[in-house]
């Protein structure tokens, strides 16, 4: 497995018959500033967490483009149909849920966040739960990306249920779980063999580094690529 990250939650995942993009907030992201190509190139799934434009991000113009399936909750799926996006590249569902994604399976868990996305009228469109994307592969570690959240005792069950053994955790604080708060979350309910920290350094008002989470998480291999770098697993 090839983990490419974009900063903030913007990840690509490369694995036998698929590549797949996680929150693609790409040619508005400050941390990247590279534009959506590169990163959509090939790519067969779009996976979002949650509404947040900042996670939603280019998946119209990649879905567009490359006829990928897309992997989300059903309000963010329709959403994504009234702006031009196929309704025959769609796999919607919702917490607790199970979909087939051929090379892989997407399990819809629970996030402690919000989801809407502002319109040109300053109105809000409610864009369904937030979730947290678990991925099962037949032939790969099994990934558990939390999307936006706080800690909650049911991430116990998620580990229970799923045994991820690598976590793309949210670390920056304001926004989701703080660097201290996001160690504690994988000490306690998880036994990760690898972590990735995300949603940190994109903007000045959330955390700049992943300094907090290191310092909680003693034990754990943290990996921490630069922006538009990648980790084998």
């Amino acid at each position: 497995m090839k983990i490419t990250w974009y900063g903030h939650s913007a990840f690509r995942i490369e694995v036998a018959g698929a590549n797949i993009l996680i929150d693609p907030f790409l040619s508005e992201n400050p941390s990247w500033k590279q534009g959506w190509e590169n990163p959509a190139e090939g790519v067969t799934h779009v996976l979002l967490t949650h509404g947040h434009g900042d996670h939603v991000g280019d998946a119209a113009a990649i879905l567009k483009q490359t006829g990928a399936m897309l992997i989300a909750n059903f309000e963010i799926c329709m959403y994504l149909v009234g702006k031009g996006v196929s309704e025959n590249n769609i796999n919607p569902g919702n917490t607790g849920g199970t979909v087939d994604c051929g090379p892989f399976t997407t399990t819809f868990v629970h996030a402690a966040h919000s989801s809407s996305i502002p319109g040109a009228d300053g109105s809000n469109t409610y864009l369904g739960n937030p979730l947290g994307l678990v991925l099962h592969f037949s032939d790969d570690k099994t990934l558990y990306h939390m999307g936006d959240t706080d800690i909650f005792s049911d991430m116990a069950l998620i580990h229970e249920l799923h045994q991820p053994k690598i976590g793309l955790v949210p670390i920056g604080d304001r926004f989701t779980m703080g660097g201290a708060v996001a160690a504690l979350a994988c000490r306690r309910f998880f036994k990760f063999e690898t972590v990735l920290p995300c949603h940190y350094g994109t903007f000045p008002i959330i955390d700049q580094s992943a300094d907090t989470f290191l310092a909680g998480l003693a034990g754990v291999e943290v990996k921490l690529p630069e922006v538009g770098g990648s980790v084998m697993l």
